[in-house]
């Protein structure tokens, strides 16, 4: 019944803690699905999966509230493993949402069910540090991507938007999120901001009302970060930080593409040059964005450096150290 994929089991920094846990994780799977009781119950007494749960629900607060609002999935991820659990964690971002309060409650119970099951992957050495990086991040990209067609599809149904495909908001949309740092490098980690650069192709954008085109850019970034961010009653999904794009202090949160080649062009940091290297997009209008990177390549790349590139390099080099 037990899952022998678990390596590892952590023990609890707290015992009492630990067994008011699974007592209340009991509670609340027997609310939700009387007829688990027995299952549940099982999972309880069971050497390993109580030693598991104890290392678990005595050591975090915030994995303890995740696995009683999500008893079921715990119960899965005890009985099938976290592989198995793992293709089921982002179902809630699988079903648009019909309004703001519906899509942020969507958004932050899949970030919750996803960080559930990569966490108990990682105590236990289920999973290595890259795959659950990567997970982490994939669940970024996914609950990015999620908010974004979630705006999109209700500027459409207002009339601001003419969608090339009111299935797939994000098809020939013209916006897209470039994904910077850690996120950027697939190496996010639990408490880790997203640092996220927003742009758009003016030409391309299927905008109604032209002549107003920035100040809806602006509103939609905005409504972006406060989708993911917003601290509500289920928490929040991810904090983030649009202070990686160019210049900004006077520059909107999303900037036209047009803008932003111009600005790397003539007036790009070496510390940008670097913050490039690890870029990827991470949602909205993937060819746009894949071609902007391409454009950014021989920025990113240079041929040559000069001496004063060269010392300042060496000055971000022991920054870092």
């Amino acid at each position: 019944m037990f899952c022998d994929h678990f390596v590892e089991m952590p023990l609890p920094a707290d015992q009492a803690q630990g067994q008011i846990g699974i007592e209340r994780w009991l509670e609340a799977l027997i609310k939700a699905d009387p007829a688990a009781a027995a299952k549940g119950q099982m999972l309880a007494v069971h050497a390993k999966t109580k030693a598991l749960m104890a290392g678990t629900f005595g050591c975090s607060q915030y994995l303890s509230w995740a696995a009683v609002q999500h008893p079921h999935l715990l119960m899965q991820i005890l009985i099938d493993g976290p592989d198995n659990a793992w293709q089921e964690a982002l179902a809630p971002l699988r079903a648009p949402a019909a309004t703001e309060a519906a899509a942020k409650s969507a958004l932050r119970r899949a970030r919750n069910r996803a960080a559930l099951i990569i966490a108990v992957a990682d105590i236990t050495a289920a999973w290595t540090l890259p795959q659950v990086t990567t997970a982490l991040s994939d669940t970024a990209d996914a609950c990015i991507e999620y908010a974004l067609c979630f705006i999109l599809a209700d500027m459409g149904k207002r009339g601001r938007l003419t969608l090339a495909d009111p299935d797939n908001p994000t098809k020939d949309c013209g916006i897209f999120a470039l994904g910077m740092g850690k996120l950027g490098a697939h190496e996010l980690n639990y408490s880790s901001d997203i640092d996220l650069i927003v742009l758009y192709e003016p030409e391309k954008v299927p905008h109604t009302r032209p002549d107003r085109l920035q100040q809806d850019m602006a509103r939609l970034t905005q409504q972006w970060v406060a989708l993911l961010q917003d601290r509500t009653a289920d928490g929040f999904a991810f904090r983030t930080d649009l202070r990686l794009r160019p210049d900004p202090a006077s520059t909107p949160p999303a900037i036209t593409v047009p803008a932003a080649e111009i600005y790397y062009e003539s007036m790009g940091q070496n510390w940008e040059r670097a913050a490039m290297i690890k870029a990827r997009v991470v949602a909205g209008d993937q060819p746009l964005g894949a071609d902007f990177l391409e454009f950014l390549t021989p920025f990113v790349w240079r041929r040559s450096l000069d001496f004063w590139a060269i010392r300042d390099i060496h000055s971000i080099k022991r920054q870092i150290n």
